[in-house]
């Protein structure tokens, strides 16, 4: 690998353009990390920078556009748009070179016609065609150490999405001109640990290199993109919530583990008995409320009809007097084979009946799948996921703390001792017991 890029990096970028030095002034030197020999400097002179076409069997291909905004200069006369730059969300909103006065018929100015030029490589049908399309490296301009220039913060690979021409004010003139904005998607570079490798830049400037030899440098969500299309573009976008996300594997057990036989055990003790269950997830769901130190109470299990949609009911108090309140805690129940996967669609049925103010629980012997809580973060739901894994993790302890270590004992316990009973009885009125 050579030199990278890394989303969120901050690099200088010097007048002079000297490559020589690897950083500058305590920055990565832009230019070391774009040179590549033989070829020409990588430039942010404009906003809208398209790299030289080479010519690689017979057809032309654009190795890259880089893309810069100066959010300092938005709304001057100069610049009288905003970019927006929604990295957390995967979305770059990007206004055209056309300015106020320009003679050139719109979308024939450098940068614009190089976009249009992308997008419609962008909206290629084939694989093929989409191979030896121009990425988007997309960077603005930040300030750092009191300076607004000559500083570019890395922001990721983008594909055009849509480019629509539309009418703009121009600033202080109080006239109107005609411009190109562009949506952009920045794809997800998890799988490269945020970063792009410069060898793919430089591999798409080589004449004698194919563009499925290029494609073989490219960051995954790029070769995703190129196989599919746009409609792989939900699964592939930036998300900073995937931060947050856990993926399936780390959601099971490592086969053969202690955990792994806990969670078989139980699993195997109420395939059959989904009802009793209920219970379990109720206490297991307790302990996970209370250990994040709430004052938590369970309520009842529902009747197997008419159970609305909840399988238990419980209530977290916080506060005292006039300082508190309490907050109603519907509960889902799931004993499904540990390998299956919880839907985006069933986490939403959940959250569909929880009224404002209201809590979830989901409990399961299985996993969540990534999308299911990608949504969950993004739409910000009010509900907590307990996986396999945790449902074992927490019997287990309670089982050691007070049951001698024996798991059966304690699920027999929950069952037949403590008691939770089974009612009919509307969630809201646990806030009046």
């Amino acid at each position: 690998m050579g030199e990278t890029l890394r989303v969120g990096q901050v690099l200088r970028y010097t007048s002079v353009k000297d490559p020589s030095e690897p950083t500058i002034d305590g920055y990565a030197n832009f230019h070391h990390t774009t040179h590549a020999d033989g070829h020409k400097r990588a430039l942010l002179e404009s906003g809208i920078n398209g790299m030289a076409k080479v010519t690689v069997n017979g057809r032309p291909r654009r190795p890259a556009i880089l893309i810069r905004s100066s959010p300092w200069k938005a709304g001057s006369e100069q610049t009288p748009w905003h970019d927006v730059f929604d990295m957390d969300n995967g979305h770059v909103r990007y206004f055209g070179d056309h300015k106020a006065g320009t003679t050139k018929p719109t979308g024939t100015t450098t940068g614009n016609a190089a976009l249009l030029e992308a997008f419609e490589e962008h909206q290629a049908p084939t694989p093929e065609a989409r191979a030896g399309a121009a990425p988007l490296l997309l960077f603005r301009a930040v300030s750092r150490d009191g300076r607004v220039k000559g500083f570019v913060e890395f922001c990721g690979v983008g594909v055009i999405e849509r480019a629509e021409r539309i009418v703009q004010w121009a600033g202080h003139e109080h006239t109107t001109f005609t411009n190109y904005v562009y949506d952009i998607a920045l794809l997800d570079l998890t799988a490269e640990n945020d970063q792009v490798d410069w060898d793919w830049i430089t591999a798409r400037r080589g004449t004698a290199v194919s563009d499925q030899d290029a494609l073989a440098k490219a960051p995954r969500g790029w070769r995703d993109w190129t196989k599919r299309g746009h409609s792989a573009l939900p699964r592939i976008r930036r998300r900073v919530a995937k931060a947050r996300i856990t993926k399936v594997r780390d959601q099971r057990p490592a086969p053969g583990s202690p955990r792994h036989k806990d969670l078989q055990f139980v699993y195997r003790q109420f395939d059959e008995r989904k009802h009793d269950f209920e219970a379990v997830a109720s206490a297991v769901a307790a302990r996970v409320l209370r250990g994040t130190g709430h004052n938590y109470r369970e309520g009842w299990i529902t009747r197997r009809s008419g159970d609305g949609g909840a399988d238990f009911v419980g209530r977290i108090d916080l506060g005292t007097g006039l300082a508190g309140t309490s907050l109603v805690v519907l509960g889902q129940a799931k004993c499904v084979r540990p390998e299956s996967l919880v839907s985006a669609e069933q986490i939403a049925r959940v959250v569909a009946r929880l009224r404002r103010g209201w809590l979830g629980v989901y409990v399961t012997t299985g996993a969540f799948s990534e999308q299911a809580q990608l949504e969950m973060v993004e739409d910000q739901y009010p509900i907590v996921l307990v996986n396999g894994t945790d449902l074992a993790r927490e019997l287990r302890v309670m089982a050691r703390d007070d049951h001698g270590d024996d798991l059966a004992a304690c699920l027999n316990h929950i069952l037949y001792v403590q008691g939770v009973p089974v009612a009919h009885r509307r969630p809201e009125e646990i806030l009046l017991d």
